[in-house]
């Protein structure tokens, strides 16, 4: 404002009242035109050829903004003809600079808007996506109850006519497993050595239905003491270890699990025995890799952390759990 009463007072030479007036109404008219386009442009934005709506919007408002400052000047100043002349003159020329000043604003409010628009949409994108994935674990984790307490029980009915203090000796045993399974309900991360005594409970309960024929060998390196893993991630691993390291043969079996951390990476391994020559193929729902190959790739977006082969009559299943996340938050 005052580099324009200047130019007014000593370059066109006009009055010190009518040079601060007009000074004042144009800009602060014009900024209020301005005010006024990057607000609406916040609730209004068309969807196409807002360019040339926007053109056409910044011309319509500069020349009322024009209009409106021109007539109050005339009202304030209707005896001063020279400034009137000059005004009239001048007329253009503003009109030209008020509508670049406002069409800038309006692109430059256009385009903060969009930019706003797009990262809402991602951030809903983002939020949306993130909890069909959490729905989509919890359903996992939710599918793994069902599909052990179908084999448990099955595992019980087959033991109550032929051994039945086994059979109560294993139903205490699943007990005692689902009352820790309701504990870990909520938790999406649990140290390592929690989880492999989760899975020592399930592997009493095993050793209750298969007796001699079924020893493990369990070792964790210290290193993995203060490590975390998703719950419930090895007992489907090692379910399937039992399911085809036992079921086609009546040889007493080993299953070995070790664990350690390599370049920020919790390995954990299951390795069983099984007869190549022997090994028929099993029924079921084939689940619980394929479980456990889903909730890696929903929590770490890696296809690569599932490692299954068989060299040598040993099928090995390798996991790899990523360290470089918050895991501090178990909710």
């Amino acid at each position: 404002m005052v580099v324009h009463a200047a130019v007014l007072l000593y370059w066109y030479k006009l009055g010190n009242g009518v040079a601060w007036t007009d000074s004042a109404v144009h800009i602060i008219l014009l900024a209020l035109s301005s005010r006024a386009t990057s607000f609406s442009l916040a609730y209004y934005r068309p969807a196409r050829g807002k360019y040339t709506f926007l053109l056409t919007y910044t011309i319509a408002q500069a020349a009322l903004w024009l209009f409106i400052s021109t007539s109050m000047m005339q009202c304030y100043f209707p005896g001063e003809q020279a400034y009137l002349d000059w005004a009239h003159e001048a007329l253009p020329a503003r009109f030209v600079i008020g509508w670049l000043i406002i069409c800038f604003l309006a692109f430059r409010s256009l385009w903060w808007h969009d930019i706003e628009a797009q990262r809402e949409e991602l951030l809903r994108k983002d939020t949306a996506e993130r909890l069909a994935r959490e729905a989509e674990l919890y359903k996992l984790r939710q599918q793994l109850q069902p599909h052990f307490l179908f084999n448990s029980l099955n595992s019980i009915n087959a033991l109550i006519m032929l051994r039945p203090q086994q059979a109560r000796e294993m139903v205490l045993k699943l007990s005692d497993f689902l009352r820790g399974t309701l504990k870990r309900e909520d938790q999406h991360w649990i140290a390592l050595p929690d989880e492999l005594q989760y899975l020592q409970w399930y592997l009493d309960i095993e050793k209750v239905r298969f007796g001699h024929r079924l020893s493990t060998n369990v070792t964790a390196t210290d290193a993995t003491a203060d490590l975390k893993i998703p719950p419930m991630l090895l007992q489907p691993v090692v379910e399937n270890a039992i399911k085809y390291g036992l079921y086609d043969t009546t040889d007493a079996i080993t299953i070995t699990i070790e664990a350690w951390v390599q370049d920020e990476l919790l390995y954990v391994q299951v390795q069983n025995p099984f007869d190549s020559t022997l090994q028929q193929p099993q029924t079921g729902t084939g689940f619980g890799l394929t479980s456990i190959r889903r909730r890696l790739y929903l929590l770490f977006a890696r296809h690569d952390l599932l490692e299954t082969t068989a060299k040598d009559n040993i099928y090995t299943t390798l996991i790899k759990v990523p360290q470089l996340y918050d895991k501090s938050d178990n909710n």
